[in-house]
């Protein structure tokens, strides 16, 4: 369970990381730039560390999935950027197959 919440860490950093990264637009404001290195250092470390327990393709698809969502609400929320009917479907689809991984794969790791 540990690792699962070291993931959860590492998808949220992840997820700061990625907003930092449109602030820096394009790596030309210092800062922001220097957030993004340091919480995607971050974030792969934690990474790193949890797929010493859990798959990488389980992890990974875990981290992917739960990113994208996340990322999509930061930029809804934040950024003001609207998602179309196709994209909420999609979206739906990732949550979907992260939840048939978590509650059905023998591979999970659990």
């Amino acid at each position: 369970m540990f690792a699962y919440g070291l993931l959860a860490l590492a998808i949220v950093t992840e997820v700061t990381g990625s907003t930092f990264l449109v602030k820096s637009e394009g790596f030309t404001k210092l800062w922001p730039s220097l957030a993004v290195i340091v919480l995607f250092s971050i974030a792969f470390y934690l990474l790193s560390q949890v797929i010493k327990v859990i798959p990488l393709g389980i992890a990974y698809a875990i981290w992917a999935g739960v990113g994208i969502i996340l990322t999509a609400v930061v930029g809804y929320f934040i950024f003001k950027q609207s998602l179309d009917f196709a994209a909420l479907i999609g979206i739906g689809l990732i949550v979907s197959g992260v939840v048939v991984i978590n509650m059905f794969s023998t591979s999970a790791g659990h």
